[in-house]
């Protein structure tokens, strides 16, 4: 591109957006890139404070900024995501559906470490919903060097670093545990708790089974729920050291592998995950019955998009592992998790 006199540029093409900005009317392009100048456009440009303008003037081996982003794009976008019109050399991703947003944070890194590159994103491992932002990307300066983006293309491999995983429409059953409930004791406020939010994240609930603090009671009820077809068993109470809570063994006895047994998460950390072959058997410690967030709210997705979760995804949750517990909560949209 080459800099000229705006009163000089009738015929030459401009190579980026001419933007307008009336603070709290519009900001928005009066020209877009491409536009070929003519004699009318000239007082306008003057008004937007353009004494001077870039036309653009091909070179070999470098890249306009719609250009760039129009490769970023395709480095960026997986499955279930809709692109935005490329505006002002930037392309913004949004979601087709409602899912669980997974990104190559590695990938995400290396593209953004080579420089003049900019790839803006929401967390990865949290919901989205259908027309949610995923991603902002554009280079910075107006023309940018092709090799930088061919390294870019050769990082990226073929594979989005982006994926948006849909929710799946999971069957459900529950084992409510407890003594004091079995019997009649107290009124079981844990449940309809659990039921609203496995409902929240798309759910269908087969039912629960009440059981007392028997581990033996606890795993016939978990395998029962399995043999009936339930893709996820979600046990209640009994998660503490108590000698009465038996919940854990229950688990334990009904699993093939148990992925943890604690988490670095408050509210939370006497959580539980183990698999009965494909199927998550959750324990979930007391604070799910009382507090707004806990580490079930940041796991039930990643469940519910079929995501088989490891020992390592919980390790990484104690940075961001404390919920603050605000007066109002703005769950996801905090540091809770991240």
């Amino acid at each position: 591109m080459k800099l000229i006199k705006t009163k000089e540029a009738v015929g030459c093409v401009l190579c980026h957006d001419i933007t307008q900005i009336i603070p709290g009317v519009v900001k928005d392009a009066v020209f877009r890139k491409g536009h070929v100048v003519t004699e009318e456009d000239i007082p306008v440009l003057l008004s937007v404070g353009k004494e001077n303008l870039y036309v653009w003037e091909k070179e070999e081996g470098m890249l306009h900024e719609n250009e760039a982003a129009e490769i970023l794009r395709k480095v960026c976008q997986g499955e279930y995501m809709e692109p935005s019109e490329v505006k002002e050399g930037k392309i913004e991703l949004t979601a087709q559906c409602d899912g669980l947003l997974k990104i190559d944070r590695q990938k995400l890194n290396k593209v953004n470490s080579i420089g003049e590159i900019v790839l803006a994103s929401r967390h990865g491992d949290f919901p989205v919903k259908r027309g949610d932002k995923i991603v902002g990307m554009r280079v910075v300066p107006l023309v940018i060097k092709e090799e930088k983006m061919h390294h870019v293309e050769e990082i990226c491999a073929g594979e989005p670093i982006f994926h948006l995983l849909p929710f799946r429409k999971m069957k459900a059953g529950i084992v409510t545990t407890g003594s004091e409930v079995y019997y009649g004791r107290i009124q079981d406020q844990f449940t309809p708790v659990v039921k609203k939010k496995l409902e929240e994240a798309g759910m269908e609930i087969m039912g629960n089974t009440l059981c007392n603090d028997d581990a033996g009671m606890v795993t016939d009820a978990i395998q029962e729920w399995i043999e009936a077809g339930a893709e996820l068993v979600v046990c209640t109470g009994g998660m503490s050291v108590d000698p009465d809570d038996r919940t854990p063994l229950a688990i334990r006895n009904a699993s093939d592998e148990v992925i943890t047994y604690g988490a670095p998460v408050l509210p939370g950390a006497m959580f539980m995950l183990a698999y009965a072959g494909e199927v998550p058997v959750v324990g979930l410690p007391g604070c799910v019955m009382y507090a707004r967030r806990t580490i079930f709210d940041l796991v039930l997705p990643r469940i519910a998009a079929g995501e088989r979760l490891c020992a390592e995804d919980f390790y990484s949750l104690g940075e961001g592992g404390l919920c603050l517990n605000c007066p109002t909560c703005t769950f996801p949209n905090c540091g809770f998790g991240k």
